[in-house]
């Protein structure tokens, strides 16, 4: 699927969220929707493991790579090792404000940067080669004018030869709040982004933050090349249901939740095998039914039951059986 269309609607790179157990799940609820790894490392992919931080199932492409990292190099060979596990696009992050991030001077910290930003996107794109390379970043930090800061970052981006941009609509504010209330705290400034877009002509600007609707999310991207939603989509599965009919244009037909089930259960009973956990699947997956006569039992099964020594994929079969099957409400 190309590049632009795959990314009309993307499910936010959260960290230690968005594994890849999270993104198989996802894949079953939404067929085209983009899916977002966590942020890794440059280093990590260096040194580390492969297959355990860049393997995926073959299901869930559209899939991207985020990486993190300030070393143009670093991130040259760090793309030269992913290339082979067939990732759809490679992002860059420039807006996590987490102080594991700052103090390894990469994430959001790098709006200060933007000349060093454009020289790792110009190294990942030679790096990438067919591969489309975006950046995600916030409107600036700290005390930065965000019209100053976030042209001069789409600037470099730009000049290095990216592919998109997707713009995080808040400030990061690194000095005074915390990881979490920088996700809340630092206002909306949805127009901003709108500015940012209608600056750069053709090039893809897509939106994150705050869209808690698919309603409001269709409404933002009238004038945008996408949407992305993070925890709503993480806390509130259910919503992803709507994705392909309501951004891909797909005929709307009734999903099969049993069919969900099953094919969680499989993909369980194939990780315990290969030695793995049912909470390390499960765990993912209690938001779903949200509203729904039941759910509470059934986060209550998966959460205290996948936690017990021998936990069966069986588990989920069995959450399922009391969650009752209508209409969501506030009451559940």
């Amino acid at each position: 699927m190309p590049f632009r269309e795959s990314s009309r609607f993307a499910i936010a790179p959260m960290i230690d969220w968005t594994d890849r157990h999270c993104r198989f799940f996802h894949r079953q609820l939404t067929r085209r929707a983009k899916l977002f790894t966590e942020m890794i490392v440059d280093e990590a992919v260096l040194h580390g493991d492969l297959e355990r931080l860049l393997g995926h199932d073959a299901t869930e492409h559209p899939v991207a790579l985020q990486l993190g990292g300030s070393n143009p190099d670093k991130l040259d060979r760090a793309i030269r090792l992913a290339r082979d596990f067939g990732y759809d696009e490679i992002n860059l992050n420039v807006g996590c404000p987490s102080d594991r991030v700052q103090s390894g001077t990469f994430g959001a910290c790098l709006m200060r940067d933007p000349a060093l930003v454009g020289e790792c996107l110009a190294a990942m794109v030679g790096a990438a080669g067919e591969t489309p390379v975006t950046v995600k970043c916030r409107l600036g930090v700290d005390e930065q004018d965000i019209e100053e800061a976030l042209d001069a970052l789409a600037d470099a981006a730009v000049s290095a030869g990216v592919a998109g941009l997707w713009v995080h609509a808040r400030k990061a504010w690194l000095d005074g709040l915390s990881p979490k209330e920088n996700r809340e705290i630092p206002p909306l400034d949805y127009d901003r982004v709108h500015r940012l877009k209608a600056r750069l002509g053709p090039m893809f600007v897509g939106l994150n933050g705050g869209l808690k609707t698919l309603d409001r999310a269709l409404g933002e991207a009238q004038d945008l090349n996408g949407v992305m939603l993070g925890r709503a989509a993480y806390q509130t599965p259910d919503i992803l249901i709507g994705v392909d009919a309501a951004f891909y244009d797909e005929v709307e037909s009734e999903f099969d939740y049993g069919a969900l089930i099953e094919a969680m259960v499989a993909y369980t009973a194939r990780h315990v095998a290969a030695g793995g956990k049912v909470g390390k699947v499960a765990r993912h997956m209690t938001g779903l039914f949200s509203g729904r006569p039941g759910a509470r039992r059934w986060r209550q099964v998966l959460s205290e039951g996948a936690s017990r020594p021998g936990a069966s994929p069986d588990l989920i079969r069995e959450a399922f059986g009391h969650v009752r099957l209508e209409p969501a409400s506030a009451a559940a």
